[in-house]
């Protein structure tokens, strides 16, 4: 039955979509949304109470998320407000313009976050589990004929941070002027996580002490790249690009992406894009070192709650990978009339059966039906079709479908398959678990700051 309801949400997923409250009137700039309901988290019931006000002014926006679980007994649920990121995370994003613009910057949850052609990092989220939220700040400038991209992923602890700078070297002579090769762009980039676990090849944890002990450890994982992209043609309706980047992994091996990168757009109504990336890996190299999962993937270990228990990690995968494997990856964005979206990717290795990563999102809230679906979706290692309709421990997915009897009244059901943490003795993270959580919920939506 579990298998047929996620069947159906990724179906769902790649149907057209509305973004929910970000297609307000143009004179439309804030709303306050809150919501009650029962939550049931791995089987315990809570009372859910939360508050979910959006503020937007010009190219400013500020989203606020305070949220209380209470258990029957009347107790907040502990893992609400346990650290200082807990309480930081109410400010859940505040941004400046949009992914794209020539100054964009976004600080709180950062959910999918590409550095470049995506290479290095690929759809990275800082926030994957409820109960560990973090805030992150990514911050990206294009002067024109020179810029950068950048993210760093978790204040008040150490993460991944990534920076990429490019230029377009023609624009500094007349060729800049020439249409179409005056755009060519060199960039280069470096990433790293300095999380105390992310080179951790070996380790086993402890059940006496609740600690983790490391018997191979390489320190910080550090990336750099260089790339260079070439527009092939370039017209009002349509784009084309081709590119090609290097990376490598310090300590590790190295890789070669090429690829195809069409936009297009038609008078308004249609808009979108295609990627399709062959890529040629060396031994020990993984590409796309960064992704959905990494912040889970990172560092694992089952806890049998007694002896000791071997690890698994990142760079446990990234040391065993001495056999290369080129692979193919391909992605897809649709938008028709600013409204419905398609968003969806896919990668996967030759000669590794469990290679396969996928990639979704959908939102669905026309104004003129009375229902909403929001939806997301994240597999790595599918090893088949049907691997990829199950949950367990490499999967992320939320889901939302609602009834709206009044427009400012929601009445939805949500599912999260997410992660809750694991600590050790010293309140440190050192693992996640899959969680379950299904929560009935009645929302109110009144925008405010609405013309006449």
């Amino acid at each position: 039955m579990r298998k047929l309801i996620l069947f159906t949400l990724i179906v769902l997923l790649s149907i057209p979509s509305f973004a929910q409250f970000e297609n307000l009137p143009p004179s439309c700039g804030s709303l306050i949304g809150g919501g009650f309901g029962m939550n049931w988290i791995d089987g315990k019931p809570y009372y859910s109470f939360s508050l979910r006000p959006e503020f937007s002014l010009g190219n400013w926006g500020l989203g606020l998320d305070l949220r209380f679980d209470i258990d029957a007994n009347g107790n907040l649920r502990k893992e609400n407000f346990n650290e200082m990121s807990d309480y930081l995370s109410i400010i859940r994003y505040i941004r400046y313009g949009e992914k794209g613009d020539p100054l964009y910057a976004k600080l709180g949850a950062l959910d999918y976050y590409t550095l470049g052609h995506g290479s290095i990092m690929y759809n990275y989220n800082n926030s994957p589990s409820y109960d560990a939220r973090k805030i992150g700040l990514v911050f990206d400038v294009d002067f024109g004929n020179f810029g950068f991209e950048s993210i760093y992923s978790k204040f008040a602890e150490a993460g991944v941070v990534g920076l990429r700078g490019y230029v377009r070297p023609l624009k500094f002579t007349d060729a800049g002027s020439i249409p179409i090769i005056g755009d060519m762009e060199v960039g280069a980039t470096y990433a790293g996580d300095f999380n105390k676990y992310a080179g951790v090849i070996s380790g086993y944890y402890n059940a006496s002490t609740n600690q983790v002990v490391k018997t191979d450890d390489k320190g910080s994982m550090d990336i750099v790249g260089a790339d260079i992209g070439f527009p092939l043609f370039a017209f009002d309706l349509a784009k084309l690009q081709y590119y090609v980047d290097y990376a490598k992994i310090i300590n590790f091996g190295s890789g070669v992406s090429t690829g195809l990168l069409f936009t297009f757009s038609g008078l308004g109504l249609v808009s979108g894009s295609v990627k399709l990336e062959r890529r040629f890996n060396g031994k020990n190299y993984i590409p796309a070192y960064f992704n959905s999962m990494y912040e889970i993937q990172r560092f694992q270990f089952t806890n049998s709650g007694s002896g000791t228990t071997p690890v698994t990690s990142k760079a446990q995968q990234l040391e065993a990978a001495t056999d290369p494997a080129n692979g193919y990856f391909g992605s897809l964005f649709i938008n028709v009339l600013g409204a419905f979206n398609i968003v969806g990717s896919y990668e996967r290795l030759d000669k590794n059966p469990t290679s396969g990563i996928f990639h979704a999102q959908t939102e669905i809230a026309p104004n003129n039906l009375p229902f909403i679906f929001d939806a997301g979706y994240d597999k790595t290692n599918i090893t088949s079709e049907k691997d990829l309709f199950t949950l367990d421990d490499r999967s992320y997915l939320y889901a939302e479908l609602g009834y709206k009897p009044y427009p400012f009244l929601i009445v939805s059901m949500v599912y999260n398959w997410t992660f809750t943490p694991v600590r050790d003795a010293n309140n440190n993270i050192i693992d996640y678990k899959p969680q379950r959580r299904v929560e009935p919920r009645v929302s109110l939506v009144f925008p405010f700051g609405c013309g006449g």
